[in-house]
Formats: structure tokens, C-alpha cells, sequence
């Protein structure tokens, strides 16, 4: 424990008053401290993931505190019931049982919401990288958003795109397809690069097993959901779907939903919308999202309708 560990808790339970600028020098100290700790004691070639320890012995080695399983994570010291407890934390991904009330949270907790809120922020203000695209060979148009700030500002023109790039729609997609596949970034560029291949590829391979033919796939940029009805007007599809980023949260910010529908038409009722959600490595894996998905497509093309009038 760091020597001046102990006098600032006494500092901050008002044992001792100094003045500002004396605390700020004992928390830098303590800082240093805690510091050299991790130099002497987690320091090391396999923490810094490299096989160089001169190189860790430049920088400060920490472990990724998001890599830690909150359902498993015990922060009550000696609890009454920890067969219970870890049987409640199963049940949900909520940060429950952190052996504190009120704004006192312990170090760890507050790191790690601060690490998560980052991911999720990091989600919304990333773009999907350009070799990501090109590995899975999609074209990219984009909304009537011209950036990120307009886009989280103006959602109405995240739903339409101007004459330029629906012609880029109309000039490079299939005519009058079955289906018609595209990606888009939505709220979470992560979600899309995390899921978006194995999503996409258990999806085709899943329709193509049943003989439905797919328009040619594409990424729209700064993307929200009702755009996929001028795409269905454009492309004359009868089934549009779109795989596209969640909202993220501090569960998880990887988080990607694919919306479907049958015959979609620019101010439709969102009723007619049919969705899968929650597709990560925490709720549905990719792959069996996009075998799912597959067979929901075939079941509206049957029913030749989507949303709430198509039982599932």
C-alpha cells in the first residue's frame, strides 16, 4: 500500500485540513506511489501483451479492467451468501452487488463505468474503417447528414438520401431483388465491425439454402432505420433488411440490430417493421442471428408481409 495512502483517507474524511493545493500534492504522490507499485508488482511481458520486457519497463502496465466479467466479479468482501450472490449477478448484466451506497463508490467500480461509458462513446463518434468495407466489398453512399454532430442532431436526415446518391443506389444494386442486404452505421460503428461479417454471411448462405436470390449488398454512412424504405423504393425489393449499431450502453457498446421488412414504402407505420436485436458476443452470437434471420425472411416472402401481422 502507498505510504500516503492512509493520509489521504484521513484528508478525506476531514480528520485533516490542508489547503487545496496541498491535497492536490499528496494525490499526486499517492498517484506515484500506486505507480511504482505496478512497475514492481504487475509489470510484466505477459501483462504488456509483448514478449519485450525493456519495452514494458518504459510504460506503465495496467490490466484491462474491461476484460473483468462483471456477472462474476465479487466486490463484497466476506458475504453472508456468495452462492446467492453470484446466482443474482447471473441474472443480469447489472452492476449489482459493489459493497457500496450513495457516491462513494470504490476505485474499481467508478473505473470501470468510466471505462465503459468511453466504449460506449467511442461507438458513436468512430466511423466504420474503410478496410472494413473493402473486406467485405461494399459500395458506400451516405444520408443527407454531412457529419456526425448533424447526424445525432437531425434524425429526420438520417432517413433519406439526396438525388446523387440514390442514383448510386439505383446504378449499382440488382433490380427488383428478393431481398435487398445493406449495412449501416447507426449508432454504434463498433456493433457493425464486431458483427456485421458473421451476421451477413450466415444470412446469405442461409437464403441462398433456400433458393431466394439477394441484391447487391452496400454501406450506408449516417444511417437510421426508416432510411431502408427509399432503399426499398429504389431497388423495388421485396424484402429490405438493414444490419445496423444499437444505441450503445454501458453493457456493452458492441451491441447491432437487423431491421425487416416486406414491400417497405417511405412513412410506412413502423409497425410493419420487423426486428432482431441485441446481436453481440453477449447476447445472440452473429452467426445464429443471421441463420434466424434467414428464416424469418423466408416466412415473409411466404406470408408476403412483415412486422406486427407476420406471427412468428
Amino acid at each position: 500500500m502507498p505510504e500516503m495512502l492512509p493520509y489521504l483517507y484521513d484528508i478525506l474524511r476531514g480528520e485533516i485540513m490542508i489547503s487545496e493545493s496541498e491535497i492536490r500534492k499528496v494525490v499526486e504522490q499517492v498517484l506515484a506511489e500506486l505507480n511504482e507499485i505496478a512497475y514492481a508488482d504487475g509489470c510484466t511481458g505477459k501483462d504488456c501483451n509483448t514478449d519485450n520486457p525493456e519495452q514494458c519497463e518504459e510504460e506503465i502496465c495496467l490490466n484491462d479492467i474491461t476484460a473483468v466479467d462483471l456477472k462474476k466479479q465479487v466486490l463484497v468482501p466476506n458475504p453472508h451468501n456468495l452462492e446467492g450472490l453470484l446466482k443474482i449477478k447471473e441474472a443480469t448484466p447489472a452492476r449489482i452487488g459493489v459493497w457500496r451506497a450513495g457516491p462513494r463508490y470504490k476505485t474499481e467500480t467508478l473505473l470501470r463505468f468510466r471505462a465503459d461509458h468511453a466504449a460506449a462513446m467511442d461507438a458513436v463518434f468512430t466511423d466504420v474503417s474503410e478496410e472494413f468495407l473493402q473486406k467485405l466489398n461494399l459500395f458506400q453512399v451516405k444520408t443527407m447528414c454531412g457529419s456526425k454532430d448533424e447526424y445525432l442532431t437531425r434524425p429526420d436526415l438520417g432517413r433519406k438520401f439526396d438525388d446523387e446518391n440514390s442514383e448510386i443506389i439505383r446504378q449499382k444494386c440488382t433490380k427488383n431483388p428478393q431481398v435487398q442486404i445493406y449495412v449501416s452505421d447507426g449508432l454504434s460503428s463498433t456493433a457493425i465491425e464486431a458483427n456485421a461479417e458473421d451476421t451477413l454471411k450466415a444470412m446469405i448462405q442461409g437464403l441462398k439454402g433456400y433458393g431466394i436470390n439477394t441484391g447487391t449488398p452496400f454501406f450506408v454512412k449516417y444511417g437510421r432505420v426508416p432510411a431502408m424504405d427509399q432503399v426499398s423504393e429504389i431497388t423495388g425489393a421485396d424484402v429490405t433488411c438493414v444490419l445496423i449499431g444499437e444505441r450503445p450502453g454501458l453493457v456493452t457498446s458492441e451491441s447491432m440490430s437487423v431491421y425487416m421488412a416486406y414491400k417497405a414504402t417511405v412513412n410506412m407505420p413502423e409497425a410493419r417493421r420487423t426486428v432482431v436485436s441485441n446481436i453481440h458476443k453477449g447476447g445472440t452470437p452473429a452467426v445464429e442471428a443471421g441463420a434466424h434471420i434467414a428464416d424469418i425472411i423466408k416466412l415473409m416472402l411466404e406470408k408476403k408481409t412483415s412486422g406486427i401481422d407476420l406471427k412468428l
